[in-house]
């Protein structure tokens, strides 16, 4: 894919995923062929139960795909075990969720700060990094402010600080703006994606807001499980 002048961070092959229950087989993914190039910001799009969020959380790591592979910076996450993948997602990738998933007792600098101390870094220099970074996103008079005391669209800057804290090479995001009104919606949108382009990052997005999916360099429309156009916005590229 792409135009031959980035390497891709992610390749996926003949991806499917069935769930099974007592008495039904649903297949959520069929046959999916995915790359993404570094610093690449993409969009997955897609009707419910188009498989979109299936495929974002094996991409993700977060599930095993039934059958296919996934090689992210060539490593083949699909082979991976859990204990491995959790490693894996702690040093590479950052999430965003569209409920934010904040910690309530945790004030916006300790959730922003949280990932590097899993890391092993000390509170002191987690903690200046999530203020430097909170002031960036421009949340500096809401530090000590806990995520019940915030916005939505304040929040989504918290979640947003958190996951690019560690410098991951990638950030997987679901649906970053379904919370949000229109207005919020859009200011978020452009700040995630200026702060990732500042940094070089790959985003992954799942959203089903066209408008959103806009600013994305590529958008991904799945259907039924399979992918329907990997094409990307006006700037002239190859497709995949």
């Amino acid at each position: 894919m792409g135009d031959g002048k980035l390497d891709n961070i992610i390749t996926a092959r003949r991806l499917t995923k069935i769930y099974k229950t007592d008495k039904t087989r649903i297949k959520a993914l069929s046959g999916v062929d995915i790359d993404v190039a570094q610093g690449e910001l993409v969009a997955i799009v897609g009707t419910s139960g188009s498989g979109k969020s299936t495929l974002l959380s094996l991409l993700a790591g977060l599930e095993k795909p039934s059958a296919g592979r996934i090689a992210i910076n060539g490593h083949g996450i699909h082979r991976m075990s859990e204990s491995q993948l959790v490693d894996f997602r702690l040093k590479h990738t950052g999430f965003i969720f569209q409920n934010y998933n904040l910690m309530g007792v945790f004030t916006a600098q300790e959730n922003a700060a949280f990932p590097l101390m899993v890391q092993g870094k000390s509170r002191k220099e987690s903690m200046q990094k999530a203020k430097d970074l909170l002031t960036e996103l421009g949340l500096a008079g809401h530090l000590h402010h806990r995520p019940g005391q915030l916005s939505g669209g304040q929040q989504q800057r918290v979640s947003i600080a958190r996951a690019i804290i560690t410098e991951p090479d990638i950030v997987f995001a679901d649906e970053p703006t379904g919370n949000l009104d229109s207005e919020t919606a859009g200011q978020i949108m452009e700040l995630l994606q200026r702060v990732l382009r500042e940094r070089g990052k790959t985003l992954l997005m799942v959203t089903h807001d066209e408008k959103r999916a806009e600013r994305a360099d590529r958008i991904i429309i799945l259907e039924n499980g399979k992918v329907t156009t990997a094409g990307c916005n006006c700037d002239g590229r190859t497709l995949q």
